[in-house]
Formats: structure tokens, sequence, C-alpha cells
């Protein structure tokens, strides 16, 4: 028995490296193999343990403290760190399960989308990616993010190329343009940053770069990291890559990416200016609320008003995708520990709910082969499990009460309340913002229920094997809509490490 314990003590102790490596070695295995099922089937093992890792990681984080691995024994800051808290422990799991949930769906819904011989290919660069992601968000090395999110780049770039519109060709090669420029901005900013303290890991940074806060150096280094985060997160106007690249990928792609990759960039955005940096440093000295604020609340309004005139439904979730992205960081640009739980709620709930409505678009993709509104004329009684899911997830994206969007906009009229004032205006502002998501989503409503269809074959509904698992990303819309203790309790955990002192 204690033989057995202690064998599992030194898997336990293992999970982090584990994390990272799984999906990593998973990746070549699929490339070689020729079978697509094959390489699917073991794409899925790989997700649904990358998930257990990461939830056995949150339960160590909530029960112990920070989790702290070594590279090779090296002592850091010589060494490389995975350094595991409340913040990334969260984040993993928003990661992990939206991967485990979509590499299912997309057994059934790649053989219909992609020819049979890249299938293994995009199970290696789909692994290669949820790798990328889930480095980034364990790593506490400032480096190792840059290493990290150029393999999830990349391997995107790859994933967008895969659809099957010639047009994927090109919404991969803009989104490469700017995810390069990204990438290099970032890259200086950490450069300068090993200029002014010689040392890359992030916890060694945050003690060091108190004492240069007054060089320009670092002011400079923090720009540079601003505008190539925001660039990754797709922040308005730096979010030009992004309608296309969701509207002409995969359908796995997309459900993938706009539930998980948006959200790996807010993290970083939020690790590096509060954690790093320091939130006092972000807010009193950069005054980064003041920077973020106009830039959310512009991008809320123009990115709804932009949907509200999309007649393909993909294109007009992307755009609903950048507004919703200005809530997460409207949340933060409040400066208050009410505003960032709100923001770090948003990334788990929005990932639930924009990878429930694009797995629905992918059933409709797979039977009609057409994302088009006019295309989805009477689905509601063609396809009604299909429908019903988008409807949920529609109604979830509107923040109708117990869905969870309903629980990240509460969170935000509550910032804006504490706030008091002229934020009385945002407070406001989000309930008008929430009506206009409702007109974008009732036209695909519309047309689904009171239109007839106009096509000239049946159509059926979508297959189990893709139905299922959109189903269980709308019931945790529900679920957790209905019972946000959980994760409004380990959102706000994670917002009190993040302000480290400042203010609720």
């Amino acid at each position: 028995m204690a033989g057995a314990g202690e064998g599992t003590g030194r898997v336990t102790a293992q999970l982090p490296i584990l994390q990272v490596v799984v999906p990593l070695l998973a990746a070549p295995i699929c490339a070689v193999l020729r079978h697509g099922r094959a390489a699917a089937w073991l794409a899925v093992l790989a997700s649904w343990s990358v998930l257990a890792i990461a939830l056995a990681l949150l339960g160590q984080v909530m029960a112990g403290g920070v989790v702290s691995y070594h590279i090779g024994d090296w002592v850091p800051p010589i060494g490389i760190e995975y350094r595991v808290d409340i913040v990334n422990a969260w984040v993993l799991v928003i990661v992990a399960s939206i991967g485990a949930v979509v590499t299912p769906y997309s057994v059934a819904s790649v053989e219909h989308e992609i020819a049979s011989r890249r299938i293994p290919l995009f199970y290696a660069a789909y692994l290669l990616c949820l790798s990328g992601l889930l480095g980034i968000t364990i790593t506490g090395d400032m480096f190792n993010v840059f290493v990290f999110l150029e393999i999830s780049s990349l391997s995107a770039y790859a994933l967008i190329s895969l659809g099957r519109p010639r047009r994927a060709l090109t919404a991969a090669y803009r989104y490469l343009i700017m995810g390069s420029v990204g990438a290099t901005f970032i890259v200086i900013g950490i450069g300068l940053l090993y200029v002014m303290t010689g040392s890359l890991n992030m916890a060694d940074l945050a003690g060091l770069l108190p004492g240069v806060w007054d060089s320009r150096t670092v002011k400079v280094a923090y720009g540079f990291l601003g505008v190539g985060i925001c660039l990754k997160l797709a922040l308005f106007p730096l979010h030009l890559w992004l309608p296309n690249a969701y509207a002409f990928a995969p359908s796995p792609v997309t459900a993938f990416m706009a539930s998980t990759a948006t959200k790996v960039a807010v993290y970083m955005l939020l690790r590096f200016f509060l954690s790093i940096f320091g939130a006092a440093f972000s807010f009193d000295v950069m005054a980064l609320d003041r920077v973020l604020l106009p830039l959310a609340l512009v991008a809320v309004v123009s990115m709804s008003l932009v949907a509200i005139f999309q007649v393909d439904v993909k294109r007009l979730l992307a755009y609903s995708s950048v507004a919703q992205i200005g809530y997460m960081i409207l949340g933060l640009s409040f400066a208050s520990i009410t505003g960032l739980t709100a923001t770090l709620l948003h990334l788990f709930n929005h990932a639930l709910m924009k990878g429930a409505l694009f797995m629905a678009l992918g059933c409709v993709v797979y039977r009609i082969g057409s994302v088009h509104i006019d295309a989805m004329a009477g689905l509601g009684k063609r396809m009604p499990w299909t429908m019903a899911a988008f409807v949920v997830g529609g109604l979830s994206l509107v923040g109708v009460p117990l869905t969870v969007g309903f629980i990240s906009k509460w969170y935000l009229i509550l910032g804006a309340l504490e706030k008091g004032g002229p934020w009385i205006a945002v407070a406001v502002l989000v309930l008008v913002t929430s009506v206009m998501a409702l007109v974008y989503v009732w036209r695909v409503v519309e047309a689904a229920y009171l239109r007839e269809f106009s096509g000239d074959e049946p159509t059926g509904e979508a297959p189990l094997s893709l139905l299922a698992p959109t189903w269980v990303l709308v019931a945790a819309n529900l679920y957790f809509g209905i019972d946000a203790v959980r994760t409004a309790g380990v959102a706000r955990q994670a917002a009190e490490v993040l302000m480290a002192g400042i203010g609720s």
C-alpha cells in the first residue's frame, strides 16, 4: 500500500509537466497515423487526459496553494518553472474542458469538412494548438510564454487554412501576418524586461521590477506587451483578423478557437500587467484602466451593431465575440476586485456559450452545407435539437436569467454600481448592448422558426456524435447559470490574487 501511495505521489508531482507533454507527444503520433479515425480517438484520449490533469491541478491549488514545478530540477529563476496558482488553474480548466468536448465532436465534423488524407494532420495541428495554449497558461517563464504562443499560433494558422472555402487560405494568411506582428511586439517587450532585470521568471520579475519602475525602458516594454497581447486577444481596433478566421475555418476549429484562444490571450494580459508589473503600477502609473475603458466600450457597442447586419451566422458570432471580449476588458477597466471577478467569470462563461453556438452551427453545416441566414429558414422543425441548442446558447449570449451569460453581466453591472457616479452609465450600456445581442440572435431564431424551409432535399437532424457534445455545453450553460457558487467563488479568489492589495 505504501508503495502504491508513493507511486501515486510521484505521478501527482509530475502533473504540471504532463499537462503540456501529453498533447505534445500525441501530436506527432497522430501525424504519422494514416487512419483518420485512429488519429481522432488518440486525440480524444489525449484531450480527456489533459482535462483530468487540469482538474487535479485545480484541486491541488484549492487545497494546498501554489504548485511549483522545476524543469530538470533546476531551481528558478535560473531554471524554467511551471507555476500553478488559482488564476492559471482556472484558465487551464477552461481550455482543457473545451478541448475535451470539441475533440469527440470533431470526429464526424472533420470527416465531413476535410479531405480524408489531411485528417491525421488536422489532429496533429489541433493537439499542438491545445498544447501551446496550455503551455502559455501554466509556464512561469516569460520566454516560454512566447515559445508556446508560437506553437499555438502556427498550428492555428494551419487549422484555419484547412477550411473548405478558398477564402480560408486568405483568412489564415491575414491571421499569420497580424499574429506575427503581435508576437514580435511581445518578444520585444520581453527582451526589454530581460535587459532591465536579467530575469525571465515571472515571480522573480514581479520582485525586481518595482526597483526599475521609473525607467523609460520598462514603460516602453509595457507598451509593446500591451499592443502585442491586445492584437492576440482581438481587442478593438486590433480585431481585423478574427471575423474571417472564425467564418472560414472548419467548424471544430472555430468552436475551439472562439472558446479558448482569446481567453488565453486575456489571461496573458492579466498575468503580465497585474501579476508581473503589479496592479498598482498598471492602474496608478500606466493608467491602464483609462486606456482600456474607451476601447472596451467602443468594442461592445460597435461590434454588436456590426453583428446585427451580418447574413453569415458564423461572421455574426465572430463579431459578437469581439464585443464579448470588450465585456472582459470592461471588467478589468473597473480596477476593482468585483470588476475583475466579472472578467474571469466571463472567460469561463463565454467559452461555454460560444462553444455551444459554434458547435450548433457545425451541425447545420453538416446537414445543409451553409450558415447563411436564408439557408437556415425552417430548420427549427427539421433540426429541432440543433436549433434548440442554438437558442439556449443565444439566450446565454443575451444574458437571460438561468444562463451563464446572466451571471457575467450581473457581475459587470455590480462592478459598475460599486464605482458609482458616471459609472452608472456603463451599467446602462451593458443592458443596452444586451438588447442589441437579442436583435442579432433573434434574426437567426426568426429564420429558423418563423420562415418556411426553402431547400429542395429533406433535411434531418444532425448525428448524435455531433449533438451530444453540443448539448454537453448547452447543459453547462444552464447548470452554471443556475448554480454559479463554485465558478463565482473561484473567479473571486483569482481576482483577489491578481489585484494584490488593491481595494474591492
